[in-house]
């Protein structure tokens, strides 16, 4: 299936001209969150195998307002809208949170899907306010459906809004497992926050640290790039599995991101997950991750017994394992957009 995309100011030569159904994801990162340009990479190809009689068409975020317009213009009754996955339901990155509310309440007519999500609305005056808003916008829409990638969103986008809720892993874990044979591994990985959502102390990074000074070379990085200033459909493929070859050559992965951790679940490399400010990752991690030998989650400050928690994930094993059974709820939900 072709990679399209709606670009407004190409739109003619972009949108394909067919009776096929459309699946139009809205909300596609440009920025360079690895994590998120995962989950949108996931998407498509979820799509494109579970579903290969919808012609998969993509808008990038910036787009999303342009795009509105002429997708209203050519959508049918069996297209189905969705908007793309993450952790970005909530107050805190309000960009997404708005544009999220535009196209719930545009496509009121079609099937309507929130790929999987985390959920924070603040508990404080801004907080509220943003959620009164976001309840009205989805409101409107009676064929919208939520997929919550965590217990815990799960059960407050249930008591938040009025819509129906479904329960999924995220996205990125329907991607395959990389063979992990013959690799080389050398060296600690300390994949870490710079956001809003850091809570690890620096002394417990920098005592980790001294920990695994015997593991050279020793590397800190975070899974939102530096090296290139925006990613495209087209590009995001190549920089995803370039990310997936530097976690594959490391004996232990530390991190807050929980994409760096699911990432380290593809390679079969050892990682320790830390928490972020709302436990997005943690919770997540007992959803679906818990059974997994090679990763583990801890809230642990003391050195001793972090140093144990490392023992336990750099001498586990690697197993089988496959979450696409889990993705059922979602796969029944879109069948049924294809029934209609």
């Amino acid at each position: 299936m072709a990679n399209f995309y709606i670009n407004p100011n190409n739109v003619v030569h972009e949108l394909p001209k067919n009776d096929q159904p459309k699946f139009f994801m809205f909300g596609v990162p440009s920025y360079t969150n690895l994590g998120d340009q995962a989950i949108s990479l996931a998407e498509r190809k979820y799509i494109e195998a579970e579903f290969p009689e919808y012609q998969y068409i993509e808008i990038v975020e910036e787009d999303d307002d342009a795009a509105i317009p002429i997708v209203k213009q050519c959508i049918t009754r069996q297209d189905i809208v969705a908007f793309t996955g993450g952790g970005n339901m909530g107050n805190l990155y309000l960009n997404h949170e708005r544009a999220r509310r535009k196209v719930f309440s545009t496509f009121t007519n079609n099937l309507t899907i929130s790929f999987p999500q985390s959920i924070h609305f603040e508990d404080n005056e801004a907080g509220i306010y943003e959620q009164k808003l976001s309840q009205a916008a989805y409101q409107k829409n009676q064929n919208l459906v939520l997929v919550a990638r965590d217990a815990q969103s799960y059960h407050r986008m249930q008591t938040t809004f009025n819509n129906k809720v479904i329960f999924t892993p995220d996205m990125v874990l329907y991607m395959q497992p990389m063979n992990e044979k013959k690799l080389t591994r050398q060296g600690s990985l300390f994949v870490l926050r710079r956001d809003s959502e850091k809570v690890v102390k620096d002394t417990v990074i920098q005592n980790i640290k001294a920990l695994l000074s015997t593991h050279q070379p020793i590397e800190f990085t975070d899974t939102v790039l530096d090296t290139v200033k925006t990613i495209t459909p087209n590009t995001r493929e190549e920089l995803f599995k370039k990310e997936l070859s530097l976690f594959s050559g490391q004996e232990i992965v530390i991190t807050d991101r929980w994409h760096a951790m699911v990432f380290s679940v593809l390679t079969g490399t050892p990682c320790l997950l830390m928490g972020n400010s709302y436990g997005k990752g943690k919770h997540a991690y007992f959803d679906w991750l818990e059974h997994i030998n090679w990763i583990s989650y801890t809230d642990e400050e003391d050195t001793a017994r972090i140093k144990q928690e490392i023992k336990v994930v750099m001498e586990a094993s690697t197993h089988a394992y496959d979450l696409r059974p889990d993705f059922k709820q979602l796969h029944d939900l879109i069948s049924l957009g294809v029934d209609r």
